[in-house]
């Protein structure tokens, strides 16, 4: 029968899309892949996305359902959103329908309407403007509501706002806000906006060959020393965009880094400005979204999941932080925001820039290869220098809370001359181990196979890895010895020790601890760049992209974690995590020094990267790995299986390999199945089985086949199992 059909991509965690008959009386020749339909699924109503109006169907008629809605009169996912989706969801192995659930934001996947561009909102009177908000304490919904719209000055719609519209009418009375719709959000005159920095030769050269190629495609990798004014050679490029009436797609690794980024592209530019990450509510997110989607925002600032959002006159994208593993995301949909950015950036037939002090291995492949072209900045910009760095053998040498005798003298020094102390250390908590001193009782979790961390203010013990936690114990729950002491330093017990040598020096302690409240990171950062705290203490948060220009002396108080892991990443990780937060010191106009302490002064890696720099480093690595074929020199997946009963994910994982060996695909190598290197986490027994191939097509010919394969399995409805392609993390 010669009927319409919707072939219908539902979240749920099947591989396939599902064939539907219209709602009765629509018009099905205006409907458009993209949009919304609420659908019979089950037992229960799902939305899905529209894939394809067809005319065939594998099943019979009688046996479609009917589709129950049509949501949107037009696509919500624009075409080139649904294109990198379904092939994002091809080339990483998830299902389709939660591949394009990602791409939408949360509220319309539950149903909401898409803001419409004329829609009535609110924006901020003078006299709003000029509030204190520190006088709305006892009215935290009006205080929220002031500040939201101070982040959004030409006005912002009523769903982004979240309160009950008595409050409106109240700042409404009171004169401080008004409505708006919209459309009256129109471009602010550049006249506002500051002017932009000279370049050095290094940076004219890196703009020009961007921008004279943004009438197509081209891959560019920025790699610039800290400090060598990277973010000023995207602002002068996207100045020739906004020209033009073009958007720029800028993508973080972490929240923490758009504050200072957004902050430094508003002051520059005069232009609607839209905001993605996931410490903004579901209604703040949808509001950015519109504004991307209508082209209002001319410049998007995200984290990963950005990479969805779709543009109405795409110009540029950018990764910044490109090496950074956190834009790989390691749960559910297993996307690379950078990856996706490169081939997005291809099928707009526009330029990407990938910026990075510490370039991936993987980009630096790419341009040996010829696939990405090389953008160097090799000197600071202005006055600043290169930090010096010295080693600091901690052998045999006492330690207090983790801190050797050299360093606090050197920390001391600093201080005398006013400067700036940042202390990195990558371990939250008071300790990561509480011991019984008398039978030698070690603190465990009960879900994971690992040790529990104590967090000495709480007087709790924590798993970082699965958040399990619990009170500590006043004595020994095997032997009742009341000699329970902490083995190792996290910030915490660091933060005790500063307090003791360092009496009456403000400080500074940022970890996730510390940044649990909203605005809370924003506000210590930037109490960080004031020069106000003269000690800043802290982990990875405090590693990337900041700018703390106060900043003389930085100590890395453990630099050993990285040399002898168990990743193959490793050591390349260790590296760029060393440069990257010794990158904070000597950033103005006075010298930096970097002191390192470390157990293996001689390390010959470590060696390396302090005296002949980080490209001296990567090269050699990537050599290794050449050697020992491994990625980017090959193509490596994961199928990994988990399950409350031990044997399980090890049977499964073996019936698994079995299919792959049956296919006879003799260019891919399967090793395994083993446990992970954590087999226990969270009360789950985990294994994984990891294939290697030569050639990318051969790897991806072989996960198609199996994919379709593992959901028929008996074994695969008794564990829970994914599919890691390019994965970050090999645990």
């Amino acid at each position: 029968m010669n009927q319409t059909i919707l072939r219908i991509a539902v979240p749920s965690p099947l591989y396939r899309s599902f064939d539907y008959l219209p709602p009765a009386s629509v018009a099905t020749n205006a409907l458009q892949p993209g949009s919304r339909i609420r659908v019979p699924f089950g037992r229960r109503k799902a939305i899905g996305i529209l894939i394809e109006v067809t005319r065939q169907s594998e099943l019979e008629h009688a046996r479609l359902k009917r589709a129950l809605e049509i949501l949107d009169a037009e696509a919500v996912l624009s075409s080139d959103i649904l294109a990198m989706t379904q092939w994002a969801s091809a080339y990483y192995h998830h299902p389709i329908g939660e591949a394009l659930a990602t791409a939408l934001p949360i509220l319309l996947r539950r149903g909401r309407d898409v803001p419409d561009a004329r829609e009535p909102g609110w924006r901020l009177t003078q006299s709003g403007v000029q509030v204190d908000l520190d006088t709305l304490s006892r009215a935290p919904r009006q205080a929220m509501v002031i500040s939201r719209l101070r982040a959004h000055p030409l006005g912002a719609p009523r769903a982004a706002l979240e309160v009950p519209a008595e409050v409106l009418r109240s700042l409404g009375k009171k004169g401080w806000i008004e409505p708006c719709t919209l459309e009256d959000a129109k471009v602010a005159a550049v006249s506002d906006a500051s002017t932009p920095h000279t370049l050095n030769a290094a940076q004219q050269t890196a703009v020009d060959a961007v921008t004279t190629s943004l009438k197509g495609f081209g891959a560019f990798l920025l790699e610039g020393v800290t400090g060598s004014g990277k973010t000023e050679v995207y602002l002068q490029v996207i100045d020739t965009l906004i020209g033009q009436g073009r958007q720029t797609l800028v993508l973080v690794p972490e929240i923490g880094l758009t504050p200072q980024l957004v902050k430094r592209f508003s002051s520059r530019f005069a232009v609607p400005l839209a905001v993605l990450h996931s410490g903004l509510s579901d209604g703040e997110r949808l509001s950015a979204w519109q504004q991307a989607r209508s082209g209002e925002a001319q410049i998007i600032i995200g984290t990963r999941s950005a990479i969805f959002t779709p543009l109405a006159r795409p110009g540029l994208l950018v990764v910044d932080e490109e090496h950074d593993s956190s834009l790989k995301q390691q749960e559910g949909f297993r996307y690379s925001a950078r990856d996706l950015a490169v081939w997005r950036a291809h099928q707009l037939d526009i330029p990407v820039i990938l910026g990075s002090a510490t370039p991936s291995l993987e980009s630096l492949f790419n341009v040996k290869h010829q696939r990405y072209k090389h953008l160097a900045l090799p000197n600071r910009t202005g006055a600043a220098s290169m930090p010096s760095y010295e080693i600091l053998d901690i052998r045999k040498q006492p330690l207090e809370h983790g801190l050797g005798r050299p360093l606090l003298k050197r920390i001391a020094h600093h201080l005398d001359h006013d400067g700036q102390v940042l202390l990195f250390l990558n371990r939250r908590g008071y300790a990561p181990t509480l011991v019984c001193h008398d039978c030698g009782w070690v603190a465990e979790c009960p879900r994971c196979d690992a040790r529990m961390t104590w967090h000495q203010r709480e007087q709790q013990l924590r798993c970082h890895h699965c958040g399990s936690q619990r009170p500590v114990a006043t004595s020994c729950p095997e032997c009742q010895s009341t000699e329970l002491r902490p083995l190792g330093q996290g910030t915490e017990r660091v933060e005790q020790a500063l307090v003791e040598h360092f009496p009456g020096v403000e400080r500074l302690r940022i970890d996730r601890d510390t940044t649990r409240r909203k605005g809370e990171l924003a506000r210590q950062l930037e109490q960080a760049r004031s020069g106000q705290a003269r000690l800043l203490l802290g982990t990875q948060m405090l590693a990337k992209g900041h700018h703390f220009p106060k900043v003389t002396l930085v100590g890395i108080l453990n630099a050993d974690q990285g040399l002898f892991g168990t990743d193959f990443r490793s050591s390349e990780r260790m590296a760029q995590l060393i440069v990257q937060v010794a990158g904070r010191a000597g950033r103005h106009d006075r010298p930096g020094q970097v002191a390192i302490q470390t157990h293996h002064p001689d390390h010959p890696l470590l060696q390396l990267l302090i005296r002949q720099g980080y490209p001296a480093f990567a090269r050699a690595a990537l050599a290794e790995r050449e050697a020992a074929r491994l990625p980017p020199c090959s193509h490596i997946a994961l199928v990994r299986a988990e399950a409350a009963q031990q044997s399980l994910p090890l049977a499964f994982l073996e019936q698994v390999r079995q299919h792959c060996e049956a296919t006879g695909e003799t260019g891919v190598e399967l090793w395994g199945p083993v446990p992970a290197i954590m087999e226990r986490r969270a009360g789950r027994f985990r294994a994984q089985l990891l294939l290697q191939a030569a050639r990318r097509a051969e790897l991806q010919q072989l996960l198609s086949n199996l994919v379709r394969q593992l959901e028929q399995m008996k074994a695969a409805r008794q564990v829970r199992w994914s599919v890691d392609v390019d994965p970050a993390d090999m645990f």
